[in-house]
């Protein structure tokens, strides 16, 4: 290789060295500026010597827990539009698993166990008791189902928020390398200049205030594809696994089902015919389909709201 070809390639790396270094530097001048908005909106909890973000509002006959999908980076403000129409008659509980929202980013074991011990934990130490109506949106349905498994006197009804049932993970494509490249990308600050990235549905087409949009993409700028979300996915057909071999739970159980669009990799047939085959199996399950994307939390708030109502008035009143 020639001088002058080398000389080139050594511009270029220099180049993008310094650009780098720009980058870098523009993420933590923002992520200081923007240390206010990122005041936890719950109560912080101690498990297992690493704090977890709970946030709690109403009160009522029933504690309905909500539960994030995979990479939900702000489940406190993702879950709005929909628990707020909700509070009124009931105790909301949004608990914000190790690697999300305001919660410690930790490296630890995400198998199914784990997860579901500090998930309860949380609940405990926010002084919380079971049992619960669990709302997992997406791969917390993992969890829901695994904990209606182990423990069913703390369940007395699963809520899916187009929640994932194990038959998802059979065939699906998890590409844990990418994952990674967008977490190093996320940790630089790369991502700050990608237009529009931190617009969630949430900040689309929920009901934040400008405020909470503003807290929304703070807390996404600092829980992008955190280790603790790629070790959960790293473990998620393991985990899927494990729920599967544990049978069906039979206890009062509602799905919403979106139309599959959202870029969740399926097509709306197949994505509506997994949990529509699952819910067959619960004696007395019910699911209602939504002709909207996958966070469905944030799109059909009202339609969603008005059936939980409904399916809880009948559970509470007649046990079943």
């Amino acid at each position: 290789m020639g001088k002058k070809a080398m000389k080139i390639i050594s511009i270029i790396i220099v180049g993008l060295i310094i650009l780098l270094l720009i980058v870098c530097i523009n993420h933590q001048v923002h992520l200081k500026k923007e240390v206010s908005l990122r005041l936890p909106l719950g109560q912080m909890v101690e498990v297992g010597g690493h704090n977890m973000s709970v946030y709690m509002e109403g009160t009522g006959d029933a504690t309905l827990v909500f539960m994030s999908g995979g990479g939900t980076c702000s489940p406190i403000l993702d879950f709005k539009s929909l628990y707020s129409l909700l509070s009124d008659e009931y105790q909301i509980a949004v608990v914000e698993k190790f690697g999300y929202g305001f919660s410690d980013i930790v490296d630890k074991s995400r198998d199914i166990d784990s997860i579901l011990e500090d998930t309860r934990a949380a609940l405990t130490e926010a002084g919380l008791t079971a049992p619960y109506v669990l709302c997992p949106h997406s791969m917390s349905g993992l969890e829901a189902l695994y904990w209606a498994q182990k423990y069913p006197d703390e369940v007395s009804a699963i809520i899916g928020l187009d929640m994932a049932v194990p038959e998802y993970y059979d065939d699906m494509d998890i590409n844990i390398p990418l994952m990674r490249v967008a977490s190093w990308a996320a940790n630089i600050g790369i991502t700050r200049f990608i237009p529009g990235i931190s617009d969630s549905d949430a900040v689309k087409y929920g009901t934040l205030s400008d405020k909470e949009k503003e807290i929304y993409k703070a807390v996404f700028y600092s829980r992008t594809a955190t280790v603790t979300m790629i070790n959960e996915t790293d473990r998620v057909k393991e985990n899927a696994e494990k729920v599967n071999s544990m049978g069906v739970p039979q206890l009062p159980m509602l799905l919403f089902i979106s139309d599959g669009s959202g870029g969740i990799g399926f097509d709306k047939e197949t994505w509506r015919k997994i949990p529509m085959e699952y819910i067959a199996q619960v004696d007395g399950g019910q699911y209602i389909e939504l002709d909207c994307p996958h966070y469905v939390q944030d799109h059909e708030y009202s339609k969603i709201s008005e059936n939980i109502y409904e399916f809880l008035w009948d559970l509470l009143q007649t046990g079943h």
